[in-house]
């Protein structure tokens, strides 16, 4: 039989496990811990007992004051809800609650956010976006302390940014892979200053434009809003080539007529200075001459009247009944002969007198 039964033999040590001292102990044990709580018991056992269980629970609530802090996170002590300091990974000690608290925040994992937004593009196309942040809570006191809901402030930040970035640009480079990552760039550094000035603690890792989609409801009014700036991009175009044409033709006819106006004034000053200079001289020569100066002045200016008047000269030595005089035709004739003359050249005024002279020219009619 087994050595520890009762009917057995005795245990190598002199007795058996669990025997009777092991029992009466524990009773004894009971019946001093029902004397503690009992209402009569003043003796010197139950003011043991009582010293027992006040230091069993003062070092229970000292232990549980033991925190450990993973590699990943930092703990942030709070002595009666005030900000202490900050612990590094590992085995700490903080003085148990109420005295001090700890709130441990992971900075080292990447969380991230989805958002979906609808938003119109400078070139007034409305599209669906559909985009993600990945961002980290480097900053443990701000992440606690300085923002009531850091992930609330986080959409709502990251919805603005996006909304002026896209607002800046158009569907063209939302759609076209070469030119998304530089408004997924933008729209980060946003997100990150705005998170700088509330003091979140955030760190933004990357910005994610996952889909662009144009609504079916708007296809229509986009289709016609992108024909009329087409149009309007071909108008301009159209009168900046005008403008290109008719300005160098106005600029070239102004420095003409300056040009020209330079020269007039060229003329009449060289006119006006050789008459000056004319008249000095006739004005020496009158004073020397008087009589043949005023005689001379007299005979130019009859070759001058009489060389730009028109003379009909008829010979009428012969007897004749009836003469045929064309005054008017010989008056055109001469007229023709003055402008052709003028195409030539202006050689200043002529010499030669303008005579038409007609030798027996007769007509002859009954009466």
């Amino acid at each position: 039989m087994p050595w520890n039964q009762p009917s057995g033999p005795q245990s190598p040590w002199g007795r058996r496990p669990g025997g009777p001292d092991l029992d009466e102990r524990l009773k004894s044990w009971q019946r001093k811990l029902e004397s503690m709580f009992r209402s009569g018991g003043r003796g010197t056992d139950s003011g043991t007992m009582l010293l027992v269980a006040v230091a069993i629970a003062v070092i229970a609530w000292l232990l549980s004051g033991v925190y450990q802090v993973k590699q990943p996170e930092r703990g942030v002590v709070q002595r009666f809800g005030r900000l202490v300091y900050v612990t590094m990974p590992g085995l700490h000690f903080r003085m148990p609650w109420p005295i001090e608290s700890v709130n441990v925040v992971n900075v080292a994992s990447i969380n991230s956010s989805d958002f979906k937004s609808r938003v119109l593009t400078s070139d007034v196309n409305l599209v669906d976006l559909h985009f993600a942040v990945q961002y980290q809570f480097t900053d443990p006191v701000k992440k606690l302390f300085r923002v009531r809901n850091p992930e609330d402030t986080l959409s709502e930040v990251s919805e603005s940014a996006i909304r002026e970035i896209v607002g800046r640009s158009t569907l063209n480079d939302l759609l076209v892979g070469s030119t998304r990552p530089e408004v997924t760039r933008r729209t980060k550094e946003l997100i990150q200053t705005v998170l700088d000035a509330y003091s979140t603690g955030i760190t933004v890792t990357t910005v994610n434009l996952e889909d662009v989609q144009v609504p079916d409801a708007v296809i229509p009014s986009q289709r016609d809003a992108n024909k009329a700036q087409a149009d309007k991009e071909r108008l301009q175009l159209e009168a900046e080539a005008y403008r290109n044409g008719i300005l160098p033709v106005a600029e070239g006819g102004a420095a003409r007529m300056l040009q020209d106006a330079a020269a007039y004034k060229s003329q009449v000053t060289a006119i006006a200075e050789g008459q000056t200079a004319r008249f000095a001289q006739l004005e020496g020569a009158y004073s020397q001459a008087p009589e043949v100066t005023r005689r001379r002045l007299y005979i130019d200016t009859l070759e001058s009247v009489l060389a730009r008047s028109h003379k009909v000269i008829i010979d009428s030595h012969a007897g004749n009944n009836l003469i045929y005089l064309p005054i008017d035709k010989l008056l055109e004739k001469s007229v023709n002969r003055e402008a052709e003359n003028g195409a030539e050249g202006n050689a200043g005024p002529k010499d030669q007198t303008d005579q038409v002279t007609i030798e027996g020219t007769r007509a002859r009619g009954e009466r």
